[in-house]
């Protein structure tokens, strides 16, 4: 049974954060012709199309893909109390964990984002790929008003440390 819910768990919160990625992508406006947004694009494309017949934008923001990164954090919320047989969990209990399921992925994703951009920054600087131009817009508005605080020190750019220790401590938090 653990195998199980581990299963479920491990592809609902990947079904999650592809979601939340073709949302922060919109949000961010990142080059959708790039190759790997592509990709999630067309990863996300079966759940998302059907929902946008029904549901319009909502000014920028897609309402069909923020719906649906509710519904994947929903039933990946109820799905331990499901498959160990506890029923549903209590409403308010229920909008809590899918909120912190939400947070949570959001927090992951741009902790590895970070991550990778400053590793790929220290190993190829100045080198074009697709995964750097994609890291780089989803990277940089977050990144930017640590640099406006904290400026370059001697030529070397801190400000991917303390994001992602600034991460670390809100996952600490979130957990």
């Amino acid at each position: 049974m653990a195998a199980l819910i581990y299963l479920v768990d491990t592809l609902l919160y990947l079904a999650l954060l592809v979601a939340l990625l073709r949302l922060l992508l919109q949000w961010v406006r990142a080059d959708f012709r790039n190759p790997l947004a592509r990709a999630i694009l067309q990863l996300s494309n079966p759940l998302v199309l059907p929902l946008r017949r029904v549901l319009p934008p909502v000014g920028s923001l897609d309402s069909a893909t923020a719906l649906l990164v509710v519904v994947i954090a929903a039933i990946e919320a109820a799905a331990g109390y499901l498959l160990s047989s506890h029923g549903l969990p209590p409403p308010l209990l229920w909008a809590e964990a899918t909120v912190l399921e939400i947070v949570h992925g959001i927090l992951h994703i741009y902790f590895f984002v970070i991550l990778l951009y400053a590793l790929i920054s220290l190993v190829a600087p100045g080198v074009y790929s697709p995964a750097q131009a994609l890291l780089t817009s989803l990277a940089e508005p977050v990144l930017r008003p640590v640099r406006r605080l904290i400026p370059p020190l001697a030529g070397i750019d801190f400000s991917p440390l303390w994001v992602l220790i600034i991460i670390q401590a809100l996952l600490i938090l979130v957990r």
